[in-house]
């Protein structure tokens, strides 16, 4: 008993002296990151134009009225939304999964021992990574440009190549043959965009910005990855080695359980960048061909800085937060561990019960 307050001393000291330390970065973060946050928020509760400061006191309330002209005002704000998260949408579907499977695969042939120059490929791989973004989007757009490499590449095995950053159809539906679709897609509609339209998949031109997000990620994420691998003990495979496990029951059974937390990075990461999606757009199409390569980061700052609508740019912003967060959620949810143990213990207990 006599130790225990000086030790509730010490603690509360230590207490104090970590605050202390941390003070300038609370201090630094609420005033550059907390502040400009709430004042988005109130913005996208108000009517402000613009001018002046939007806590001025000719700035009205307007409740939910930014949020619902963009999902169930039944006008043009509305459409342009839908059109955006549509294109977002598939944009995550297809970025997400390739980017994470090329990135892990990259790093399993990278951390095999008897592969040379292993270095200079980390090198290389992870190169366009720390490539400013607008350089690469003038890359692409010179590549596949209609009479660019990727065409003539195309055309030398008999392929015609699309117009690519020209072309608004969605691959989808070039692969079905085109067609107005089915009356029961076709009739109804979410967010203003047709359920035919939902389905169309991404645009020829998205599907070349999806691929040119693949190229620059993968390097980032290989290397998480990597450092996941370099951090699980041979142990592991060489007893999977001894009870006769294949390769592949080797990387299914016992390395990729191992890889969870990685995992879980990396596709949180992918998500949040994909959904915030912007800088390639905006130096790049600005939205076209036919609004399909819009997504709502863009469309927010269109919204706000372009058509003076500063109170629907706020709401589409913290809207698309709201999408990350369930989207962060739900794949934690999906990725937790789960607590087995209790699941046999039942089971063994019900067969001693029969």
């Amino acid at each position: 008993m006599a130790l225990a307050a000086p030790r509730r001393r010490a603690r509360r000291e230590d207490a104090r002296a970590g605050w202390l330390f941390t003070l300038p970065v609370i201090a630094v973060l609420g005033l550059f990151l907390l502040v400009p946050v709430l004042m988005a928020l109130w913005v996208s509760f108000s009517d402000w134009t613009g001018r002046g400061s939007p806590l001025a006191p000719g700035v009205g309330f307007v409740g939910f009225d930014n949020y619902a002209a963009i999902t169930s005002g039944g006008g043009l704000a509305e459409r342009n939304f839908g059109i955006a998260l549509r294109n977002n949408a598939w944009y995550v579907l297809l970025v997400v999964p390739l980017q994470t499977g090329l990135s892990l695969l990259l790093a399993v042939l990278l951390n095999r021992a008897v592969l040379r120059g292993r270095g200079l490929l980390r090198t290389a791989f992870y190169f366009p990574s720390v490539t400013s973004s607008v350089a690469i989007t003038v890359l692409w757009l010179f590549l596949f440009s209609t009479s660019g490499a990727v065409n003539q590449v195309l055309g030398w095995i008999g392929v015609n190549g699309p117009n690519w950053f020209n072309d608004p159809r969605g691959i989808v539906h070039v692969a079905l043959g085109g067609g107005n679709g089915p009356a029961f897609l076709t009739g109804s509609d979410f967010l203003g965009v047709t359920w035919w339209d939902w389905l169309s998949g991404p645009s020829v031109a998205m599907s070349a910005l999806i691929l040119m997000a693949v190229f620059t990620t993968s390097g980032t994420f290989m290397l998480l990855f990597l450092a996941a691998l370099q951090n699980i003990g041979p142990e592991l495979d060489e007893a999977g080695r001894m009870d006769g496990a294949t390769a592949w029951q080797r990387f299914w059974k016992i390395t990729l359980p191992q890889l969870r937390p990685a995992l879980f990075t990396v596709l949180t990461l992918g998500l949040i960048g994909c959904w915030q999606v912007f800088d390639q757009i905006y130096t790049g199409t600005q939205g076209g061909p036919g609004k399909t390569t819009v997504t709502p980061a863009y469309l927010s700052y269109e919204a706000a800085f372009t058509d003076q609508a500063w109170g629907q740019g706020a709401a589409i912003s913290f809207v698309l937060f709201a999408i990350i967060v369930v989207f962060t959620v739900f794949q934690r949810w999906a990725l937790r561990e789960r607590d087995t143990s209790k699941r046999v213990a039942k089971r063994l207990a019900k067969g001693a019960e029969a």
